[in-house]
């Protein structure tokens, strides 16, 4: 099993990533590690996903298309967990368009993927 995880270096992803690699599943972690929060904890976070010889990351950020695709092709993972998202309520009034990016566009690249490459 091949799990893709988005977001992986923020608290959920972290932890989730930290659970399936202990259970001895590939992770594949993805995340942008933008500014919101502060990128030396998620820097911290995954030199402690590090450590797994089952971790592999990439800093990608799921708007860029073609890294995505480039990514899905290279790893094929078997599952997605998709945790990539811009925090913070606050924020969503102030720059409405970095949520639709990263929550809406962002997903859509995942999706898309999916349906051209994976569909029966």
């Amino acid at each position: 099993m091949k799990i893709l995880t988005t977001g992986a270096a923020g608290f959920i992803g972290f932890h989730l990533s930290t659970l399936l690699l202990e259970n001895s599943i590939q992770v594949i972690g993805l995340d942008n590690l933008n500014d919101y929060y502060d990128p030396e904890l998620k820097k911290a976070r995954l030199e402690i996903l590090n450590k797994y010889d089952n971790f592999t990351f990439h800093k990608v950020d799921l708007k860029a298309k073609p890294a995505v695709d480039n990514i899905f092709e290279a790893y094929k993972p078997t599952h997605v967990i998709n945790l990539a998202a811009q925090a913070g309520v606050r924020y969503s009034i102030e720059n409405p368009y970095a949520y639709v990016d990263s929550n809406l566009t962002g997903f859509m690249n995942i999706l898309d993927f999916f349906y051209r490459n994976m569909m029966v």
